[in-house]
C-alpha cells in the first residue's frame, strides 16, 4: 500500500511541478511561483491557490477562473498561461501570510497538488549612517556647546538601536548626546542597527578631548564623510600652555612676536574691560558705542524742543501784528 502510495506521488509530480517549494520573503514584499503542468490533459481544467496544512482540507484564495473570493483575493493572483505554465504572485506579505500553501488543478475523484511553504520575515538591517543635527563646520564643540549625532538604517524593520563606547553599552536610542560632562577623555564611539533578523554597526565616532571640561572644554568631532574642522584659533586665546595642535592642524613653527601677541590676547582675555560681551565685542567698545547713541538722542530732543519754542514765539509775533492791524483799522474814521 505505501508502495502505491508513493507511486501516485511521483505520478502526479510528474504532472505538476512548481520551481519553488520552500519561500522565504520580506515582509511588504511579493513573490512569484511558476509551475508547469500536463497541458495534454489538463489545459482546460480550473487551476487553484489555497492556504492549509492539508490539501484536502485547504481553503481557496484564488482560482484561474475568478470563482472563488476572499478577503486575500486582492493580493494573491493566479494565471493559466497554458503551454507556457502556471503562475502565482502574492504581492504586499505580511507576517501571517506565513504557512502552507497548495497550486491544485481541479480532477475528478482526485485533484492533482503540490505544496508550498511560505515564511514571512523581516526586512534586514542595512548598515546605518551616522550624521550630526547641526553642522560641525560651524565648529560647536571649539565653545563647549553640545553636539547630537544621529544614527539611521535606510533598510529595515522593526529596528532598534544602541549607542556603544568600546564594548560598553551606553544607551538605547538613535541619538547621541556628546557635551563637555560626557567627553573627558579621547573616546569612540559606535552605533548598533538591529531587528530580529540581524544587526549592523556603524562607522565610528572619534571625538578628541583638547581641553578637559574643568578648563574651558573643547573637543574636536570626527565623523566619516562629514566635514572636518579644528579650533587651533579658540586654543591659542584660552590658554598659553602648550596644547596638541596636531589634533587639530598640522603643527607649525611659532616664532617670538606671535608667542608675545598670543600672550597680549590671553592677557585681555582676563581683564573685564577688555572680555568679549554676548555679542562677540568686547565691553570697552560696547560702553562707546552705547554713550554715542544715547549722545545722539539727546542733541536730537533738544533740536526739536528749541524749534518747536522758535514756532510758538514766531506765531505769538504774528498774532500781536494782525491785532494791531485791527485796532489801528477800527480807529480810522
Amino acid at each position: 500500500m505505501r508502495a502505491l502510495y508513493l507511486v501516485l506521488l511521483f505520478h502526479a509530480s510528474l504532472q505538476l511541478q512548481c520551481d519553488k517549494r520552500n519561500i522565504r520573503a520580506h515582509i511588504g514584499g511579493e513573490f512569484i511561483l511558476i509551475c508547469k503542468y500536463d497541458t495534454n490533459h489538463f489545459l482546460y481544467s480550473k487551476k487553484y491557490w489555497c492556504r492549509g496544512n492539508s490539501g484536502n482540507t485547504c481553503e481557496i484564495l484564488v482560482d484561474s477562473e475568478s470563482a472563488s473570493k476572499t478577503k486575500n483575493t486582492h493580493r494573491s493572483v493566479i494565471i493559466d498561461a497554458g503551454r507556457r505554465g502556471l503562475l502565482v504572485k502574492v504581492t504586499n506579505l505580511q507576517f501571517d501570510d506565513s504557512g502552507v500553501y497548495w497550486v491544485g488543478i481541479d480532477k475528478i475523484y482526485a485533484d492533482i497538488m503540490t505544496s508550498v511553504s511560505v515564511v514571512v520575515t523581516q526586512v534586514p538591517v542595512s548598515k546605518p549612517r551616522l550624521w550630526p543635527l547641526s553642522s560641525l563646520a560651524d565648529r560647536l564643540t571649539c565653545w563647549g556647546k553640545s553636539v547630537t549625532v544621529r544614527c539611521d538604517s535606510e533598510r529595515g524593520t522593526d529596528i532598534q538601536y544602541a549607542w556603544y563606547l568600546k564594548d560598553i553599552l551606553l544607551y538605547h536610542s538613535s541619538d547621541l548626546s556628546l557635551h563637555c560632562s560626557l567627553v573627558e577623555k579621547d573616546s569612540e564611539y559606535y552605533c548598533v542597527a538591529s531587528n530580529d533578523i540581524n544587526s549592523e554597526n556603524s562607522d565610528l565616532v572619534s571625538v578628541q578631548v583638547l581641553m578637559p571640561a574643568d578648563s574651558s572644554c573643547i573637543y574636536v568631532v570626527k565623523i566619516q564623510g562629514q566635514p572636518i574642522y579644528d579650533c587651533a584659533d579658540r586654543m591659542s586665546t584660552t590658554t598659553v600652555q602648550p596644547t596638541p595642535l596636531s589634533t587639530c592642524q598640522p603643527t607649525t613653527r611659532v616664532n617670538s612676536s606671535t608667542r608675545n601677541l598670543t600672550l597680549l590676547i590671553n592677557h585681555t582675555d582676563h581683564n573685564p574691560f577688555f572680555r568679549r560681551t554676548w555679542s562677540g565685542l568686547p565691553l570697552w567698545y560696547s560702553l562707546l558705542r552705547w554713550s554715542s547713541f544715547a549722545s545722539l538722542l539727546i542733541i536730537l530732543s533738544a533740536t526739536l524742543q528749541c524749534i518747536k519754542t522758535r514756532h510758538r514765539k514766531h506765531a505769538k509775533r504774528r498774532k500781536k501784528v494782525c491785532f494791531r492791524q485791527h485796532r489801528h483799522l477800527a480807529q480810522r474814521p
